[in-house]
Protein backbone atom coordinates (compact mmCIF):
# COMPACT_ATOMS: atom_id res chain seq x y z
CA UNK A 1 0.00 0.00 0.00
CA UNK A 2 1.40 3.43 -1.34
CA UNK A 3 0.69 6.49 1.44
CA UNK A 4 1.21 9.76 -0.17
CA UNK A 5 1.35 13.21 1.48
CA UNK A 6 1.52 16.63 -0.41
CA UNK A 7 3.21 19.90 -0.21
CA UNK A 8 2.43 23.07 -1.97
CA UNK A 9 6.50 24.01 -3.14
CA UNK A 10 6.60 28.12 -3.66
CA UNK A 11 9.09 29.44 -5.88
CA UNK A 12 10.04 32.58 -7.47
CA UNK A 13 7.19 34.99 -8.06
CA UNK A 14 6.42 37.25 -11.34
CA UNK A 15 4.47 40.34 -12.08
CA UNK A 16 3.38 39.64 -15.67
CA UNK A 17 0.91 41.82 -17.89
CA UNK A 18 -2.74 41.48 -17.02
CA UNK A 19 -4.40 41.74 -20.17
CA UNK A 20 -1.63 39.09 -21.51
CA UNK A 21 -2.44 36.40 -18.98
CA UNK A 22 -6.38 37.23 -19.23
CA UNK A 23 -6.62 37.57 -23.07
CA UNK A 24 -9.63 38.59 -24.72
CA UNK A 25 -11.37 39.51 -21.60
CA UNK A 26 -11.79 42.88 -20.39
CA UNK A 27 -9.84 44.68 -17.45
CA UNK A 28 -13.55 45.47 -16.00
CA UNK A 29 -13.77 41.83 -15.54
CA UNK A 30 -10.66 40.23 -14.56
CA UNK A 31 -9.10 43.30 -12.26
CA UNK A 32 -12.03 41.88 -9.81
CA UNK A 33 -10.05 38.58 -9.55
CA UNK A 34 -6.46 39.84 -9.36
CA UNK A 35 -5.34 43.80 -8.99
CA UNK A 36 -2.79 45.01 -11.13
CA UNK A 37 -0.49 47.26 -10.03
CA UNK A 38 0.67 50.59 -11.88
CA UNK A 39 2.11 49.37 -14.63
CA UNK A 40 -1.18 46.92 -15.26
CA UNK A 41 0.80 43.66 -13.91
CA UNK A 42 -0.67 41.19 -11.60
CA UNK A 43 1.19 39.12 -9.01
CA UNK A 44 1.71 35.47 -9.62
CA UNK A 45 3.09 32.54 -8.22
CA UNK A 46 5.48 29.35 -9.81
CA UNK A 47 4.13 27.21 -7.72
CA UNK A 48 5.47 23.16 -7.45
CA UNK A 49 3.64 20.07 -6.20
CA UNK A 50 5.90 18.12 -4.03
CA UNK A 51 4.49 14.15 -3.20
CA UNK A 52 6.20 12.17 -0.35
CA UNK A 53 4.78 8.33 -1.27
CA UNK A 54 5.58 6.01 1.62
CA UNK A 55 5.75 2.19 0.84
CA UNK A 56 6.81 -0.81 2.64
CA UNK A 57 9.90 -0.69 -0.10
CA UNK A 58 10.61 3.17 1.29
CA UNK A 59 9.87 6.79 0.44
CA UNK A 60 9.99 8.51 -2.90
CA UNK A 61 10.30 12.01 -3.47
CA UNK A 62 8.19 13.33 -6.76
CA UNK A 63 8.19 16.85 -7.58
CA UNK A 64 5.83 17.96 -10.33
CA UNK A 65 7.68 21.37 -11.68
CA UNK A 66 10.15 24.00 -10.78
CA UNK A 67 9.01 27.35 -11.25
CA UNK A 68 10.60 30.16 -12.95
CA UNK A 69 14.04 29.94 -10.58
CA UNK A 70 16.58 32.77 -10.30
CA UNK A 71 18.55 31.25 -13.21
CA UNK A 72 17.91 34.91 -15.40
CA UNK A 73 20.49 37.29 -15.12
CA UNK A 74 19.64 40.28 -13.33
CA UNK A 75 18.27 42.34 -16.35
CA UNK A 76 16.29 39.59 -18.05
CA UNK A 77 14.96 38.94 -14.47
CA UNK A 78 13.66 42.78 -14.19
CA UNK A 79 12.23 41.84 -17.97
CA UNK A 80 10.37 38.88 -17.09
CA UNK A 81 9.02 40.23 -13.88
CA UNK A 82 11.10 37.64 -11.16
CA UNK A 83 10.72 39.39 -7.97
CA UNK A 84 13.21 37.68 -5.80
CA UNK A 85 16.82 36.95 -6.72
CA UNK A 86 17.35 34.06 -4.82
CA UNK A 87 15.88 30.66 -5.78
CA UNK A 88 12.98 30.54 -3.35
CA UNK A 89 11.71 26.73 -4.59
CA UNK A 90 15.31 25.63 -2.39
CA UNK A 91 14.18 27.14 0.70
CA UNK A 92 10.76 26.01 -0.05
CA UNK A 93 11.74 22.14 -0.76
CA UNK A 94 14.19 22.80 2.78
CA UNK A 95 11.06 23.77 4.77
CA UNK A 96 9.47 20.59 3.87
CA UNK A 97 12.41 19.01 5.09
CA UNK A 98 14.43 17.74 1.87
CA UNK A 99 16.82 19.32 -0.66
CA UNK A 100 16.91 18.78 -4.30
CA UNK A 101 19.06 16.25 -3.99
CA UNK A 102 16.45 13.86 -2.15
CA UNK A 103 14.43 14.19 -5.16
CA UNK A 104 13.53 11.28 -6.96
CA UNK A 105 11.43 12.64 -9.95
CA UNK A 106 10.23 15.67 -11.45
CA UNK A 107 7.54 15.91 -13.54
CA UNK A 108 7.67 18.88 -16.40
CA UNK A 109 4.10 19.45 -17.61
CA UNK A 110 5.67 21.53 -20.69
CA UNK A 111 9.54 23.34 -20.76
CA UNK A 112 8.49 27.21 -20.84
CA UNK A 113 10.95 28.87 -18.67
CA UNK A 114 8.30 29.89 -15.71
CA UNK A 115 7.60 26.55 -15.10
CA UNK A 116 10.99 24.63 -15.69
CA UNK A 117 13.45 27.62 -15.00
CA UNK A 118 13.78 26.27 -11.21
CA UNK A 119 15.61 23.43 -12.40
CA UNK A 120 19.11 25.12 -12.74
CA UNK A 121 20.88 26.78 -10.34
CA UNK A 122 20.77 30.35 -9.31
CA UNK A 123 22.52 33.13 -12.10
CA UNK A 124 26.16 33.80 -11.31
CA UNK A 125 27.65 36.22 -13.40
CA UNK A 126 30.12 34.70 -15.85
CA UNK A 127 29.08 30.61 -15.17
CA UNK A 128 27.32 28.54 -17.52
CA UNK A 129 23.58 27.36 -16.41
CA UNK A 130 24.00 24.01 -14.18
CA UNK A 131 21.55 21.87 -13.32
CA UNK A 132 20.42 20.70 -10.21
CA UNK A 133 18.48 17.22 -8.90
CA UNK A 134 21.15 15.21 -9.42
CA UNK A 135 19.61 11.73 -8.94
CA UNK A 136 16.26 12.41 -10.39
CA UNK A 137 14.41 11.06 -13.29
CA UNK A 138 13.20 14.69 -15.27
CA UNK A 139 9.54 13.54 -17.18
CA UNK A 140 8.60 15.45 -19.68
CA UNK A 141 6.02 14.94 -22.55
CA UNK A 142 7.62 13.78 -26.28
CA UNK A 143 4.98 16.53 -27.72
CA UNK A 144 6.80 19.20 -25.52
CA UNK A 145 10.13 17.85 -25.84
CA UNK A 146 9.95 18.39 -29.65
CA UNK A 147 8.44 21.89 -29.02
CA UNK A 148 11.38 22.73 -27.00
CA UNK A 149 14.30 21.60 -29.25
CA UNK A 150 12.90 23.22 -32.25
CA UNK A 151 10.29 26.33 -31.05
CA UNK A 152 8.16 27.84 -32.92
CA UNK A 153 9.09 31.52 -33.61
CA UNK A 154 5.81 32.65 -32.15
CA UNK A 155 7.09 31.05 -28.73
CA UNK A 156 10.87 30.66 -29.06
CA UNK A 157 11.68 33.32 -26.15
CA UNK A 158 9.72 31.12 -23.82
CA UNK A 159 12.35 28.44 -23.76
CA UNK A 160 15.68 28.04 -22.24
CA UNK A 161 18.11 27.79 -24.64
CA UNK A 162 20.75 25.54 -23.13
CA UNK A 163 18.18 23.00 -20.40
CA UNK A 164 17.18 20.25 -23.49
CA UNK A 165 21.25 19.74 -23.60
CA UNK A 166 21.53 19.73 -20.08
CA UNK A 167 18.50 17.35 -19.66
CA UNK A 168 19.60 14.66 -22.02
CA UNK A 169 23.77 14.97 -20.67
CA UNK A 170 22.20 13.74 -17.76
CA UNK A 171 21.25 10.55 -18.55
CA UNK A 172 18.01 10.81 -16.32
CA UNK A 173 15.52 11.99 -19.05
CA UNK A 174 12.58 10.18 -20.01
CA UNK A 175 10.48 11.49 -22.83
CA UNK A 176 6.94 10.07 -22.30
CA UNK A 177 4.32 9.03 -24.27
CA UNK A 178 0.44 9.75 -23.83
CA UNK A 179 -0.34 6.22 -21.93
CA UNK A 180 1.66 7.15 -18.86
CA UNK A 181 5.49 7.48 -17.42
CA UNK A 182 7.72 4.72 -16.24
CA UNK A 183 9.11 6.90 -14.07
CA UNK A 184 5.81 7.43 -12.62
CA UNK A 185 4.46 4.44 -12.87
CA UNK A 186 0.74 2.88 -13.23
CA UNK A 187 -0.65 5.14 -10.65
CA UNK A 188 -0.47 8.21 -12.14
CA UNK A 189 -2.48 8.91 -14.99
CA UNK A 190 -1.33 11.49 -17.66
CA UNK A 191 -3.77 13.93 -19.33
CA UNK A 192 -2.49 15.67 -22.34
CA UNK A 193 -3.33 19.10 -24.03
CA UNK A 194 -2.57 21.45 -26.73
CA UNK A 195 -4.21 24.64 -26.19
CA UNK A 196 -1.80 26.39 -24.41
CA UNK A 197 1.17 24.32 -25.87
CA UNK A 198 1.81 21.29 -27.92
CA UNK A 199 1.52 18.49 -25.86
CA UNK A 200 1.33 20.03 -22.40
CA UNK A 201 0.77 17.11 -19.77
CA UNK A 202 -1.50 17.45 -16.85
CA UNK A 203 -0.50 14.44 -14.26
CA UNK A 204 -3.64 12.91 -12.31
CA UNK A 205 -1.87 12.33 -8.54
CA UNK A 206 -4.47 9.72 -7.22
CA UNK A 207 -6.09 10.10 -3.81
CA UNK A 208 -8.93 8.74 -1.86
CA UNK A 209 -10.52 12.19 -1.08
CA UNK A 210 -10.90 12.72 -5.32
CA UNK A 211 -8.27 12.66 -8.04
CA UNK A 212 -5.85 15.45 -7.68
CA UNK A 213 -4.43 17.16 -11.55
CA UNK A 214 -1.58 19.25 -11.54
CA UNK A 215 -3.34 21.97 -14.05
CA UNK A 216 -0.45 23.84 -15.32
CA UNK A 217 -0.99 26.79 -17.74
CA UNK A 218 -4.38 24.84 -19.17
CA UNK A 219 -5.97 26.18 -15.81
CA UNK A 220 -3.17 28.32 -14.28
CA UNK A 221 -5.39 29.86 -11.25
CA UNK A 222 -9.11 29.84 -10.21
CA UNK A 223 -10.16 32.36 -12.39
CA UNK A 224 -9.08 30.63 -15.24
CA UNK A 225 -11.26 27.72 -14.33
CA UNK A 226 -13.84 29.85 -15.63
CA UNK A 227 -14.77 28.36 -19.22
CA UNK A 228 -14.19 31.21 -21.46
CA UNK A 229 -11.22 32.80 -19.54
CA UNK A 230 -7.60 32.27 -21.45
CA UNK A 231 -4.35 33.56 -21.69
CA UNK A 232 -2.64 35.61 -24.25
CA UNK A 233 0.20 33.07 -24.28
CA UNK A 234 -2.11 30.55 -25.59
CA UNK A 235 -1.75 28.71 -28.88
CA UNK A 236 -4.76 27.61 -29.64
CA UNK A 237 -7.72 29.19 -27.30
CA UNK A 238 -10.68 27.58 -28.73
CA UNK A 239 -9.12 24.47 -28.75
CA UNK A 240 -7.83 24.95 -24.73
CA UNK A 241 -11.41 26.03 -23.99
CA UNK A 242 -12.74 22.26 -25.53
CA UNK A 243 -9.64 20.63 -23.59
CA UNK A 244 -10.74 22.35 -20.13
CA UNK A 245 -14.69 21.39 -20.41
CA UNK A 246 -13.42 17.58 -21.07
CA UNK A 247 -11.28 17.65 -17.56
CA UNK A 248 -13.62 20.06 -15.92
CA UNK A 249 -16.70 17.44 -16.86
CA UNK A 250 -14.07 14.46 -15.88
CA UNK A 251 -13.32 15.98 -12.42
CA UNK A 252 -16.45 17.17 -11.73
CA UNK A 253 -17.90 14.04 -11.93
CA UNK A 254 -15.25 12.57 -9.76
CA UNK A 255 -14.73 14.93 -6.64
CA UNK A 256 -11.41 15.95 -8.37
CA UNK A 257 -9.09 18.91 -7.63
CA UNK A 258 -7.22 21.17 -9.32
CA UNK A 259 -3.64 22.44 -8.25
CA UNK A 260 -2.64 25.89 -9.24
CA UNK A 261 0.31 26.64 -10.28
CA UNK A 262 0.30 30.64 -10.58
CA UNK A 263 -2.53 31.85 -8.52
CA UNK A 264 -1.07 34.32 -5.85
CA UNK A 265 -3.12 33.03 -3.11
CA UNK A 266 -4.29 29.55 -3.77
CA UNK A 267 -2.81 26.50 -4.61
CA UNK A 268 -5.30 23.79 -4.99
CA UNK A 269 -9.72 23.67 -5.00
CA UNK A 270 -12.34 21.11 -5.64
CA UNK A 271 -13.84 21.24 -8.79
CA UNK A 272 -17.54 22.67 -8.59
CA UNK A 273 -20.47 23.57 -10.63
CA UNK A 274 -23.02 26.31 -9.80
CA UNK A 275 -26.77 26.49 -10.51
CA UNK A 276 -26.13 27.15 -13.88
CA UNK A 277 -23.93 25.11 -14.93
CA UNK A 278 -21.03 27.07 -14.64
CA UNK A 279 -17.41 25.43 -13.56
CA UNK A 280 -16.23 27.48 -10.72
CA UNK A 281 -13.33 26.73 -8.16
CA UNK A 282 -14.64 25.30 -5.06
CA UNK A 283 -13.39 24.30 -1.49
CA UNK A 284 -9.91 25.53 -1.80
CA UNK A 285 -6.61 24.81 0.27
CA UNK A 286 -4.36 27.69 0.04
CA UNK A 287 -1.29 25.99 1.23
CA UNK A 288 -1.56 22.20 1.71
CA UNK A 289 1.67 21.65 3.64
CA UNK A 290 2.03 17.49 4.95
CA UNK A 291 -1.13 17.20 3.90
CA UNK A 292 -2.17 13.02 4.14
CA UNK A 293 -4.30 12.51 0.86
Amino acid sequence: MTERTIWAIEGNTQRLDGGAMFGNAPRALWERWIAPDEQNRIPLACRALLVREDTDEGTRWILFETGIGAFFEPKLRERFGVVQSQHVLLASLADAGITHADVDVVVLSHLHFDHAGGLLAAYREGEPPSLLFPKATFVVGREAWARATAPHSRDRASFIEALPALLEASGRLEVADADGSRALGPDYRLHRSDGHTPGLVLVEVPSADGPIVFAADLIPGRPWVHLPITMGYDRYPEQLIDEKQALLTDLLARDGRLFFTHDPDCAMARVARDERGRFHAGQSWAHPRAMKI
